[in-house]
């Protein structure tokens, strides 16, 4: 059953699937519609509507952390949005309880839906520029004016959070209280981080190769801010796929470094803070 979604803006009736499927080739409509995502209740800027999958904890068992996975926070990394779209597949069918999982696969549905997919939002903002960070107006404008010259790629936007999307993804943040973020990316063929404890040296193909934290980007906001360890997994490419065994060993690595590094204690969850 597809994801129909009513009174979504400009949407109006909307699946989501339908217009997955239509523009990744490693995503199949079938496919897309087994995941059983649902609407999150927000819309994106265009009125699509951003949607999630949790996997709660299983009657029983206590889950050792939550974890929060996302994707497509940049619309013309297609392999973001595949990569976790196989990561759900796999959970369908393996979903132990260890940990309690929240999937949002794709963050900026604008960016990637349109004809010719672009890394920003609907109104031009690189959303991985939008979340608050300390003195984000000054810092932002700088490495946007100074730094990039101006790319409309690198967009922070006006203010902080004042895109729909990042809004909904700080929202979550505050709400589901992750013990730890994995962000998908591409196509710097590395695994980033940002926060406590000690970054993971190696996650199947990917090596670690810390980029540093810009400001207003995720791995500021949750990573060094609230003090969640971000695991950035950077895809070597955009728009290829990784083999099925280079997948599933990405898979396998980061769920062990996750269980043997991040820990659910009261103490980190107090912690959090919501968005500013």
């Amino acid at each position: 059953m597809g994801i129909a979604v009513t009174g979504a803006g400009q949407a109006g009736n909307l699946d989501v699937c339908v217009l997955v499927a239509a523009k990744l080739a490693s995503i199949s409509l079938l496919e897309c519609h087994r995941r059983q995502l649902r609407p999150s209740g927000v819309i994106s800027v265009k009125g699509t509507p951003i949607v999630e999958k949790i996997y709660p904890p299983l009657e029983g068992r206590k889950p050792e952390a939550r974890i929060l996975v996302v994707g497509g926070i940049h619309g013309d990394e297609y392999a973001s949005v595949s990569v976790v779209f196989k990561w759900m597949k796999i959970l369908d069918s393996h979903h132990s309880g260890l940990f309690h999982w929240y999937f949002a696969p794709l963050l900026n549905p604008d960016g990637l839906l349109r004809r010719k997919s672009q890394r920003m939002n609907a109104n031009g903002v690189d959303l991985n520029r939008n979340f608050p960070t300390p003195n984000w107006l000054a810092k932002t404008r700088h490495y946007w004016v100074k730094k990039t010259g101006r790319n409309p790629r690198r967009y922070p936007g006006i203010a902080p959070l004042s895109e729909p999307e990042s809004q909904w993804l700080a929202a979550t943040i505050h709400r589901f209280r992750p013990d730890a973020i994995v962000a998908v990316h591409a196509p710097h063929g590395i695994v980033d981080y940002d926060g406590p404890p000690e970054a993971p040296r190696r996650l199947g193909y990917l090596n670690r190769n810390l980029m540093g934290t810009y400001p207003g980007s995720l791995g500021n906001y949750a990573g060094v801010q609230l003090g969640i360890p971000v695991i950035t997994l950077e895809l070597p490419s955009a728009g290829s796929m990784p083999t099925s065994a280079q997948l599933r060993r990405l898979w396998v690595d980061l769920v062990r470094w996750l269980r043997l590094n991040v820990p659910r204690t009261p103490k980190q969850l107090n912690r959090h803070a919501g968005p500013s």
